[in-house]
């Protein structure tokens, strides 16, 4: 499955639209997820669990880079 996490950079920054990053993780659950990037200190704001049409979507608009973990 693949996960598009949405975070902030710093752990203590407010989570603001226009400072919301996001990667796309390979994993078998959330909780996965968590613990890839539990050693990057991100402010996790959102995991989505992507579909096989956001899956496309993404994977049509360029924005779709699996982050090697």
């Amino acid at each position: 499955m693949i996960f598009k996490v949405l975070y902030q950079e710093l752990p203590d920054e407010v989570p603001v639209r226009e400072r919301t990053n996001s990667i796309y993780v390979e994993a078998d659950s959330e909780r996965e997820v968590r613990k890839k990037l539990s050693d990057r200190n991100y402010n996790i704001e959102y995991i989505q669990k992507l579909d096989e049409a956001h899956l496309k979507y993404e994977k049509d608009t360029g924005k779709l880079e699996l982050e090697k973990i």
